[in-house]
């Protein structure tokens, strides 16, 4: 198929990063209709609002959405405050627990304002599925309910799993894909978006449109990014993550820990270069230029665009100051009473060690320094004075001991 130069660069920006895109040949010519009439389409990605905080990972999805708004695109930040009361059973193997209304509205205004980070949410279609779904109504949901079988709905792995092992599903949890689906039929979706864990949901919302009329949306799904590790999944609970509410100089430094090859991976799926500056950088790394410089200028775009770039240069400079041994500009004031004290009640009191018993644990690893000392004495007792603590590469505490 012979692509116009503006419908080949479309294509290939959607497919950066994606895992899949289905149909492709769908979506080329929803993209040379755009082209030919000069209407946008209409790119949908619907928001849970299930927690406050967004991560790095969830910025992938968000990446995505930029990058085609950039095209002259429609997007549509669905905000999901009537599927959120439901419960998103994906990826689980038991009921989720629903959120009540307040709770949605405060994640749902944390999320905002993160998304205006990536997202130029003042000129995207902004909604919220209570929209038509409150009016729906019990004969409406029933109605909804009767275009799609137990059998397709069964096919889906969690709920699959969870059958074959014994565990309950409830009736509701049916309903949240079909309440997704439903809400691309309001929206009119051409393309909605998601982790590589909503396939099912997307593809229920194609099936819908087509019941009702409509022509039926493509679907887009985004890898699930790695973490710090390089391994896991990027997620708090793992304490592989990089909030993006995160103070800069520690977002620098978390970039800067991880590996070359994960940081690859990490241009492609949260980069704003062009796939060609990107193989140009690593052109260069592979000729000789030392790897760390790439990774510096990863972890200042990411600094600054969550940030400021002159957050990103002082940050840069921060963690510079650190790795000779220096001790950053500003670092927290903590006031402490009971002199002497011990060291390791020192940094549970300074919150520098979550307990007592792993402050002497990172002390017996050399991990601990009072003025630029490594402290191996667990036993020593610090009198009345200040001093500078540091822990690890990146905590630091002036503690003034009284």
């Amino acid at each position: 198929m012979s692509l116009s130069n503006s419908v080949g660069r479309a294509l290939e920006i959607s497919l950066r990063g994606a895992e899949e895109l289905l149909p492709q040949d769908e979506w080329v010519r929803k993209l040379q209709r755009s082209e030919a009439t000069g209407t946008p389409l209409r790119i949908k990605f619907g928001l849970d609002p299930t927690a406050p905080d967004i991560h790095l990972g969830h910025t992938v999805v968000f990446n995505k959405m930029r990058q085609l708004q950039d095209l002259g695109h429609t997007v549509i930040p669905l905000i999901g405050d009537f599927t959120t009361t439901i419960g998103d059973p994906s990826g689980r193997n038991s009921t989720r627990p629903p959120l009540t209304r307040e709770q949605i509205e405060a994640n749902a205004a944390t999320y905002f304002d993160q998304l205006r980070l990536v997202l130029n949410v003042d000129i995207a279609e902004v909604r919220y599925n209570s929209e038509w779904s409150d009016p729906l109504g019990a004969r409406g949901m029933i109605q909804l309910a009767a275009k799609y079988t137990v059998a397709r709905m069964m096919e889906r792995d969690d709920f699959n799993k969870r059958f074959k092992g014994g565990q309950s599903i409830s009736v509701h949890e049916f309903l949240y894909p079909l309440m997704q689906g439903y809400d691309s039929v309001a929206l009119k979706s051409d393309l909605e978006l998601g982790g590589t864990d909503q396939k099912f949901n997307l593809l229920v919302g194609r099936h819908l449109q087509q019941e009702y009329g409509q022509e039926p949306q493509c679907i887009l799904t985004m890898p699930l990014l790695e973490g710090l590790d390089g391994v896991e999944k990027m997620s708090k609970s793992k304490n592989n993550y990089i909030g993006i509410s995160e103070d800069a100089n520690t977002m620098f430094a978390k970039v800067l820990s991880i590996s070359d090859d994960l940081m690859w991976r990490w241009y492609t799926l949260l980069s704003f270069l062009s796939l060609e500056q990107i193989a140009a950088l690593k052109a260069e790394i592979e000729g000789g230029r030392n790897p760390k410089d790439a990774k510096v200028a990863l972890a200042k775009e990411i600094t600054t665009r969550f940030h400021s770039a002159a957050a990103a240069d002082a940050a840069e400079q921060d963690f510079i100051n650190r790795s000779k041994g220096g001790v950053p500009d500003e670092i927290p004031e903590v006031s402490l009473s009971g002199a002497p004290l011990g060291i390791a009640q020192l940094l549970k009191q300074a919150n520098l060690a979550s307990s007592a018993g792993e402050g002497n644990r990172l002390i017996d690893g050399g991990g601990v320094r009072i003025d630029s000392a490594v402290v191996s004495d667990k036993a020593l007792k610090l009198p009345a004075g200040s001093y500078v603590v540091q822990v690890g590469k990146r905590k630091f505490a002036r503690v003034t001991l009284t």
